[in-house]
């Protein structure tokens, strides 16, 4: 089902995701327009579009999640839209009204400009974190959909993506201005890397910090699968084809699919080394500390932040939730994202690694220079 001639409003068009998407959307699709929507929309980034764009119409649009008459201004004439814009704060160093206001009352407020603007299918960005790891640390290994898991979030990030999925979600049927119905659903990627991460970025910079030795944060053991950010957006792609789709939209509706694609299991930390290895990068035999002191010392520092917040508000570079999230074997199958919508991953692995590992290479110098110049 092709979106030819759809008009669509991208949330968070400016982030990693995002802008991966919207060229996705302009190499793939005959659109009649497509809305950025994000903070702030430079003008060099709209340029950068212009080889792919052909006829299909680009517009910015500035402005703040939690603005109902922006939002509403938005969806105007709109039939699609991707919500990928959130706050991820994987620290918890987000005042919990901020992450809330935009993370969940955003959405809400999405949902609702929607409804009044006749816009048809929404397709929300969740996270695999709205499952878990729990705080026992309990592993999924190639889960799915119907995998029976004990829920416990613990982090704001978490919650509030949770309770954005389920509005999202629920949604799903309700009736539009014009008569018709709203179809919604619910992607769930896993740690999304590729050109533009800033979290390789991180890891990077603390590996130059340590004289080209990776810090070692996660066990071998605890394998996860990261997912590239071009086959996450082929995902959205797939799911908003299948929400037009007439024979599919009732099926596809209301439901939250996985996203995986074929990179092999790994440890968070061996994922960086994978791709950081070309490079010159060794990496940690061993955690700096045993995992039990680790999550004693994660306690303690989460302790004295505690009882400092009425007067300073301090932030531990490590929680428990984050220690436990890096060393709990935790994976998904994209099996159901394949039968219901079609998606298969646009990227091996092999195209996927290279890539990464050839961005990684093009901000090294620039990254190497500003850390040693301190």
């Amino acid at each position: 089902m092709s979106l030819r001639g759809d008009v669509c409003v991208v949330t968070g068009a400016c982030g990693f995701l995002g802008k991966r998407l919207v060229r996705l959307l302009l190499e793939e699709e005959k659109m009649a327009e497509i809305r950025l929507l994000d903070k702030q929309i430079q003008l060099q980034y709209l340029q950068s579009l212009e080889d792919c764009k052909g006829e299909t119409k680009l517009r910015a649009f500035e402005g703040d999640m939690r603005d109902s008459d922006f939002l509403i201004k938005c969806c105007r004439g709109a039939s699609i839209v991707f919500h990928i814009a959130s706050i991820i704060d994987i620290k918890d160093s987000v005042e919990y009204s901020e992450i809330y206001g935009v993370n969940v009352k955003g959405t809400q407020l999405l949902l609702e400009a929607c409804i009044r603007e006749n816009v048809a299918s929404f397709i929300y960005t969740s996270t695999i974190e709205v499952i878990g790891p729990n705080s026992k640390g309990e592993p999924i290994i190639n889960g799915s959909e119907d995998t029976v898991y004990d829920i416990t979030l613990d982090i704001n990030y978490s919650k509030t993506k949770s309770e954005a999925e389920e509005k999202t979600l629920k949604a799903h049927g309700e009736v539009l201005q014009n008569g018709g119905q709203l179809a919604t659903c619910a992607l769930r990627p896993a740690y999304i890397y590729g050109e533009g991460c800033r979290f390789l970025l991180g890891h990077m910079a603390d590996g130059i910090k340590n004289r080209n030795v990776l810090l070692r944060m996660s066990l071998p053991e605890a394998l996860v699968k990261p997912v590239y950010v071009g086959n996450v957006a082929a995902a959205h792609l797939q799911a908003a084809r299948s929400l037009k789709d007439p024979q599919k939209r009732n099926a596809v509706g209301g439901k939250f699919y996985f996203v995986s694609d074929d990179t092999p299991p790994v440890s968070y930390s061996d994922f960086n080394h994978t791709v950081m290895s070309p490079l010159g990068f060794s990496i940690q035999e061993k955690p700096m500390l045993p995992l039990t002191l680790f999550y004693l010392l994660t306690f303690l520092m989460e302790t004295v932040a505690w009882i400092l917040r009425p007067f300073i508000r301090i932030v531990p570079p490590l929680n428990r939730q984050l220690l436990t999230m890096l060393n709990t074997p935790f994976s998904f199958s994209y099996e159901k994202a394949k039968r219901d919508l079609g998606y298969v991953p646009k990227y091996s692995w092999e195209e996927a690694r290279k890539c990464t590992t050839e961005w990684l290479a093009s901000q090294l110098p620039a990254e190497r220079e500003r850390i040693l110049s301190k």
